[in-house]
């Protein structure tokens, strides 16, 4: 099997300007080289497919059936080449691409939603695509290559294993949820004492919630009446008067009603971190980078108090 050649674009570009010139001299000076530097292209180009292109007498140059039939090949890798060209200098300058995240529902409903709408502002060529997911979700995604980052709490698989990196984002600290009119919701100093015997809204178990809540109360046992999925539902039975909830600050967004009062909760053991993840091996690409350290940047700028 014959090794394909080596060619470059200066000898296909030279090729061309003497298939369309027909003559050595204007073809040299349209590709603003000299005669010499010109016909040696055309030589090592002719060497390298191993057979001549060109006729040329003292009088005209012109294509051999072999030229014929390489100069439309040579129009389409230049032509090739400069798509490719211009696709890659639209990638790295951010005027295409496409970013796939992975991150908790509470930050994809509540806080995320901003960063990318200030993102896609200076961007608007690059799409987001988003999977709102638990952490073991999230953290799954990004190791199948479906996903380029996540935004995932800790303790749910995104810092030990070897194929992934983890970055600390911030702490997330946790509040009381409870209607106006419930006696939590004027306690003078809230206690997990004071908490436990009233009915308990709880998250589900896989959650990053869950887990945080249980591994800071433990061995303390909550008055558990629900146990949902979804924040929107600790929302609305809360609200209903069914119980009362603990949920990290990302999430309070879910309880800005009048009916409801969300307290923080003075217990330094109970926490969430939050973390972005993504594969150890490999870089992100230009427009995963930029939102990547967009991400970073305005939620290390955040206070969760």
């Amino acid at each position: 099997m014959r090794k394909t050649p080596d060619l470059s674009t200066r000898q296909l570009r030279a090729f061309l300007a003497l298939a369309e010139h027909r003559n050595f001299t204007r073809a040299a000076q349209g590709s603003h080289l000299s005669q010499p530097a010109f016909s040696a292209l055309i030589r090592t180009l002719e060497d390298a497919v191993g057979t001549r292109l060109f006729d040329r007498d003292t009088r005209s140059v012109q294509l051999t059936p072999e030229g014929r039939l390489f100069e439309s090949s040579a129009r389409r890798l230049l032509d090739d080449m400069g798509s490719a060209m211009d696709d890659l200098a639209d990638h790295v300058e951010r005027r295409k691409g496409r970013v796939r995240v992975a991150a908790l529902p509470s930050l994809a409903a509540g806080w995320l939603p901003s960063v990318f709408a200030e993102f896609m502002q200076a961007w608007p060529g690059i799409r987001i695509d988003l999977d709102d997911a638990l952490s073991d979700a999230c953290i799954a995604l990004v190791r199948n290559g479906q996903a380029d980052f996540a935004l995932a709490a800790s303790g749910a698989g995104g810092t030990a294993d070897g194929d992934l990196r983890a970055r600390k984002l911030c702490t997330d600290r946790f509040h009381l949820v409870c209607r106006a009119d419930h006696p939590l919701a004027s306690e003078p100093r809230l206690t997990v004492k004071k908490i436990a015997p009233y009915p308990f809204i709880q998250m589900a178990r896989n959650s990053s919630v869950r887990q945080a809540l249980d591994a800071a109360l433990h061995p303390q046992r909550l008055n558990s009446v629900f146990e949902v999925e979804h924040l929107a539902t600790v929302m609305g039975l809360v609200e209903a008067g069914l119980g009362i909830s603990v949920v990290p600050a990302l999430t309070l967004f879910h309880f800005q009603r009048e009916t409801l009062v969300t307290r923080p909760l003075p217990l330094p053991s109970l926490t969430r971190t939050l973390y972005v993840v993504q594969r150890r091996e490999g870089s992100l690409s230009v427009a995963a980078q930029t939102l990547h350290d967009l991400i970073v940047e305005r939620l290390g700028a955040l206070r969760l108090d």
